[in-house]
């Protein structure tokens, strides 16, 4: 795919004043994040790095994502349902991988007990790459849905206007008017404000269980305050809060601090890391609550990576690793492993239990074009680059009715080609926007 940037590349000042500009506009938008060096400091942030152009997207495959989010938030929602076939395809999984098997210890204890809860949220973001067909034709390959704690919805729906700004600036008029107006922070929170009030309460809370140590705290704020906005009250914990002060009464119902919670948002609890003896304890309370988790913990265990077991598939990736990935069970990004440490990683799984706890997957050849990546104390680099969009879907059901389905916007995230693997939190990847064409 040619860019329409290319002749803007080749001048050095203009490009670094550009770049100036672009920064500029993204810290007036709130493109922001805490720095590495102050994590949980307030007051000292940094602009999340960014593409100073917007990158072509075929308009085709755009919407070609759009149209099948609605079916997969179906189809996440009936795997979280169907307790026999989650058991079946993760039963060689938790037999090795302990973080899954924590989780489906949870799961089936609430089973057990009886699910309290009977309204169920899903904010997911289904990922994809772009790979061109044997005729040449750009086609959608997905990578991955993100059940749990998806991210960037706020950043997503400040970046348009930081690249309408720079086109505007190099009289790029009608270019800049082609840029999609984007806001998932506005529709994530809808889905969560009606699962609030399908809860039926009033005065109860949206708990966001958070990390200690929250660098993109403006993405997450952007969502607490469009729920503001409609009047509903957000508090943010860790999970150590929960197990300290969080208690359910007899009906089961939700209290932290003594105020009722109505539905708890997790944006912390996907990575073993994450987890101690006390949070543990903390999730299971936080699931044996009538509360509505978003994600419950089954559509957690939905959203896990498996693939069929193969002697034929290790055996091609040995051949040809070049072709492959191999991916372990986890969200977050700067994970995966390629080449000669995924050769390595196999010839030692290759005859072990251990290997159920990695899924094996081709690997997408997305066409590298050039763009410009912006981050904090770096100068203006000009690098080829791939990109991976992420379109945002929300569903609400209650009982067995669908309430909710829809789509709530897009991400896109921009890499250098040098870099395998990792997204924009891992400090890998850097906010886009899809230009269509």
């Amino acid at each position: 795919m040619a860019t329409s940037w290319g002749s803007l590349f080749q001048d050095e000042q203009q490009l670094e004043e550009l770049a100036r500009q672009a920064v500029d506009r993204a810290l007036a938008e709130g493109v922001l994040l805490r720095t590495k060096q102050e994590p949980s400091s307030s007051d000292v942030v940094s602009y999340a790095p960014f593409t100073l152009f917007p990158s072509l997207v075929p308009c085709a495959l755009l919407e070609q994502a759009y149209a099948v989010q609605m079916d997969f938030n179906l189809l996440v929602d009936a795997v979280s349902q169907n307790a026999v076939f989650l058991e079946q395809t993760l039963s060689s999984t938790i037999k090795r991988d302990t973080f899954t098997a924590k989780l489906f210890d949870i799961y089936k204890q609430v089973l057990k007990e009886g699910i309290a809860q009977t309204v169920f949220l899903g904010l997911n973001r289904s990922d994809y790459m772009f790979q061109s067909n044997a005729d040449g034709s750009p086609a959608l390959k997905q990578i991955e849905i993100n059940t749990i704690s998806a991210s960037f919805g706020g950043l997503a729906s400040r970046t348009p206007d930081v690249h309408r700004h720079v086109l505007n600036v190099l009289n790029k008029t009608t270019e800049a008017t082609k840029i999609l107006s984007n806001n998932p922070s506005k529709g994530l929170a809808l889905g969560i404000a009606k699962a609030w009030e399908l809860y039926g309460s009033a005065n109860a809370l949206v708990l966001l269980i958070a990390q200690e140590k929250e660098r993109n705290i403006f993405d997450q704020r952007a969502i607490e305050n469009e729920l503001l906005a409609r009047n509903i009250h957000v508090i943010r914990r860790r999970f150590e809060d929960v197990s300290e002060k969080g208690s359910l009464d007899q009906d089961r119902r939700l209290f932290m601090d003594g105020q009722e919670v109505a539905v708890v948002y997790f944006r912390d609890g996907y990575m073993p890391s994450q987890y101690s003896l006390q949070n543990w304890e903390a999730r299971l309370l936080l699931e044996r609550s009538c509360a509505i988790k978003c994600p419950d913990i089954a559509t957690q265990l939905a959203g896990t990576k498996k693939g069929e077991e193969g002697d034929q598939a290790i055996a091609e990736a040995l051949t040809a690793p070049s072709r492959f990935v191999l991916k372990p069970q986890r969200e977050g990004g700067g994970n995966n492993l390629y080449g000669e440490e995924m050769v390595q990683a196999l010839e030692r799984l290759k005859d072990s239990e251990e290997r159920a706890s990695y899924i094996l997957m081709e690997k997408i050849e997305p066409e590298p074009f050039r763009n410009c990546l912006l981050r904090p104390g770096s100068s203006a680099r000009v690098v080829q680059c791939i990109s991976e969009l992420g379109i945002f879907g929300v569903y609400v059901r209650q009982g067995k009715t669908v309430v909710m389905n829809t789509h709530a916007g897009h991400l896109l995230r921009t890499k250098a080609i040098e870099h395998a693997d990792g997204g924009v939190a891992a400090g890998v990847a850097v906010l886009d926007n899809p230009y269509p064409v």
